[in-house]
């Protein structure tokens, strides 16, 4: 005999089910959704685990509920857009070209900048933790490899910046640039292309130079959006072909 699901893992599975409808646009913005005992029966669910769900989804400002009307589904400004699950949920669906352009204007913002502050201020402990990412991308053998490793060398940067809001930042916007990163890779056809410039922000945070991390971190977001244009422009050719 099964054990029965528990109304939190319940309301988890269906938070996720209709969060990845709503941000995909299967459902839309100002679309009401079902009636509570009409949804409930569609997901197979009880009522309690719907509501529970439905909360979760209205404090990530996806859905907003009103009596008499019910559960109706918020613009794309109402959303969370950094939380961890509105992210997966977008990374999930797309990545569109738009989301993807906008993920790199926010890393064009904000990863030059720490890898300046990096430079400044990192310790001699942080800057191991910087050489160990780097080791782990120069060693990996397939693609998912490199791409933890690579989170693990930006994260690692933004730790050095010794900017406890930068590195809640890049917590939250973790798996956006996870699936960046992958992306990235993947269009350049060698995994590794970007090697070198990890290697010159490393070098330039360990002799404390803030402009020359600077600018190489640009020169490095840069790349991986030209890899990514080119990439797309191919697909677009082979699909009208």
């Amino acid at each position: 005999m099964k054990k029965p699901i528990a109304v939190r893992s319940l309301y988890g599975h269906v938070m996720h089910e209709l969060g990845q409808r709503i941000v995909s646009g299967k459902v839309k913005p100002g679309d009401v959704l079902p009636r509570e005992e009409t949804l409930a029966e569609s997901l197979q669910v009880s009522r309690t685990a719907l509501r529970e769900a439905l909360k979760v989804l209205s404090a990530k400002g996806l859905i907003e509920s009103r009596t008499g009307v019910g559960a109706r589904v918020l613009e794309e400004r109402y959303w969370n857009q950094l939380d961890a699950d509105v992210l997966a949920w977008r990374c999930a669906s797309m990545p569109t070209d738009d989301f993807v352009d906008k993920l790199v204007e926010m890393r064009e913002i904000i990863e030059p900048a720490a890898a300046a502050a990096a430079a400044r201020r990192r310790t001699t402990v942080q800057l191991a933790h910087i050489e160990e990412a780097y080791n782990a991308m120069d060693a990996a053998q397939t693609l998912d490899e490199w791409s933890t490793a690579d989170l693990m060398f930006h994260d690692a940067v933004l730790h050095a910046t010794g900017n406890e809001l930068m590195q809640s930042l890049f917590s939250v916007i973790e798996t956006a640039l996870g699936t960046f990163f992958t992306l990235s890779a993947r269009s350049a056809g060698d995994f590794k292309y970007s090697l070198p410039y990890h290697q010159k922000v490393f070098e330039a945070i360990k002799r404390k130079q803030p402009e020359v991390a600077r600018k190489t971190m640009q020169a490095m977001i840069a790349d991986s959006q030209t890899n990514l244009q080119r990439s797309r422009s191919k697909a677009r050719k082979k699909a009208s072909a």
